[in-house]
């Protein structure tokens, strides 16, 4: 498949996953984020640090290694690189990793708690554990980048980690699919901080993973 056009195909979907966050009411009022996809070889699609009305024109492609192939980052974007860069090599099945500062799941990073699964869209859509922390560490720095390193290699299947004072940074197959835990991760901890004000959030029962994922299969026959 021709090199443009898959750069071009991925780049439009960062765009409407972006869209998408935006439409469901999950990011920061700065409207910061950056989100990735990963092209082939040690390369990525790569957004700016402010994604609120992005263009497709606006990504650049970044290898591993730090180096813009293509387009342009302003320094403040550059930062970030090594932290997608982190989860790429960790996690070869991951197809786009998205960073926020949504607010609810950002309170639990600033008070250094993971967040519970104890929502079902958390455990449809990829995340049937607790999110865990990663210790706080100047943003891009070896620190913070070993950090994430280290919490991929104790949580072999979590699909998003809370960064300590910071925000939250989650990863998946695909953009939607990407997108679609983050906005299930910030209404879980939005609720979280509700169900606080009335006794508490209360776990799911023994056995309700399996029992969702036959629920989802006999929907799908």
């Amino acid at each position: 498949m021709n090199d443009a056009y898959v750069r071009d195909e991925r780049a439009g979907r960062l765009v409407e996953a972006t869209e998408q966050l935006f439409a469901a009411g999950v990011m920061s009022h700065s409207g910061h984020a950056n989100l990735s996809a990963r092209l082939d070889g040690e390369r990525m699609l790569l957004t700016p640090g402010h994604v609120r009305g992005l263009r497709a024109g606006q990504l650049a492609t970044v290898g591993f290694d730090g180096q813009v192939l293509d387009g342009a980052l302003k320094s403040v974007s550059a930062e970030i690189i090594a932290m997608h860069t982190a989860v790429y090599r960790a996690r070869p099945g991951v197809g786009t990793v998205i960073h926020t500062h949504s607010p609810s799941a950002t309170a639990f990073a600033l008070a250094h708690r993971p967040l519970p699964c104890r929502t079902e869209p958390m455990l449809r859509f990829g995340q049937a554990e607790d999110v865990p922390v990663v210790p706080w560490g100047p943003r891009g720095s070896d620190v913070s980048v070993r950090g994430i390193a280290e919490v991929l290699r104790r949580r072999p299947t979590t699909s998003a980690v809370l960064l300590a004072n910071h925000g939250l940074l989650v990863f998946g197959p695909d953009p939607e699919a990407t997108a679609h835990l983050v906005v299930a991760i910030e209404e879980s901890a939005e609720a979280e901080l509700a169900a606080a004000a009335i006794g508490g959030a209360v776990d799911f029962p023994p056995g309700a993973q399996e029992d969702v994922r036959a629920a989802i299969a006999k929907a799908a026959r």
